[in-house]
């Protein structure tokens, strides 16, 4: 796979300062300025077709279309990538598949992220239709959980400036491998995700830790990862946590250093960690 990454050679901020006026309640008025997210709008051309439109941050674009291609389930892995280009404004995205062409009965196909309204997928050509996998439920120590919570919490650089990033860390063995940001919660996921592919770390036996909520969407790409370990700061719906259970897939959730939600446990940890002996 080649990559071909323009925007390196631009002049594309993350941040962006605007000035804004204050107001207090009691008639004060003070002119300020604040850094507030850059925001990116990416069209994504597979084999020639545009097939995805992208609202996103001006970072890691690379790793967010490899990402989306692999957790959309447009691509089993990146030996199905030829190469990906993305212009010196991070507008246009330019991937080219390996011997594959375009099913044109999937024209009609709209899909939109749960949270990003303006993040559509504009046709299915691509997509596998492979039916969700089960994935191999790997052993998870509560007390990295706890710590990793711990990390969480003490921030990640353009939500610290901000307070309008997504953060998604990938962790492998106790390791926080990368932590990438995104105006949304599935771009921050993708980004992640397409960094260990470019890297060729086995998404089998990592742990995806994310600040965004979990609908069903959410879940789907880590199924699609093969991630047997999906933490958030957030919550889940009703169907996320049945779809977890029923997939194997080990979900926590409103996780933070003093206290964690365990959803779904396919291996029986945390009853193991209730009924041990007081630490």
């Amino acid at each position: 796979m080649r990559i071909a990454d323009g925007s390196h050679t631009g002049e594309l901020e993350e941040l962006a300062e605007l000035d804004f006026v204050r107001l207090a309640p009691d008639g004060a008025t003070e002119r300020r300025s604040d850094k507030l997210q850059a925001e990116n709008a990416l069209r994504v051309y597979v084999n020639g077709e545009l097939t995805m439109t992208l609202v996103c941050s001006p970072s890691n674009i690379p790793e967010l279309v490899l990402g989306r291609l692999f957790t959309e389930g447009m691509i089993a892995g990146v030996e199905d990538v030829e190469e990906i280009s993305i212009c010196e404004h991070a507008t246009r995205a330019i991937v080219t598949l390996h011997e594959r062409t375009a099913d044109y009965s999937r024209r009609s196909s709209l899909t939109v992220a749960s949270c990003c309204t303006f993040n559509s997928t504009l046709n299915g050509y691509f997509v596998i239709d492979d039916e969700l996998p089960k994935v191999d439920p790997k052993p998870w120590d509560p007390a990295w959980i706890f710590q990793m919570a711990a990390l969480f919490e003490r921030d990640t650089p353009v939500h610290r400036t901000t307070m309008g990033a997504h953060s998604c860390y990938l962790a492998q063995n106790r390791e926080v491998l990368y932590c990438c940001e995104d105006l949304g919660r599935h771009n921050a996921f993708d980004k992640v995700i397409g960094r260990a592919l470019e890297d060729g770390v086995d998404l089998t036996t990592c742990t995806v830790f994310t600040s965004g909520r979990i609908p069903t969407d959410m879940l789907v790409k880590a199924l699609r990862a093969g991630v047997p370990t999906l933490v958030s700061k957030a919550v889940p719906t009703d169907v996320t946590v049945r779809m977890a259970r029923e997939y194997d897939l080990t979900l926590i959730c409103s996780a933070h250093s003093d206290s964690v939600k365990v959803f779904s446990d396919p291996l029986g940890i945390a009853q193991t960690y209730a009924t041990a002996p007081a630490r």
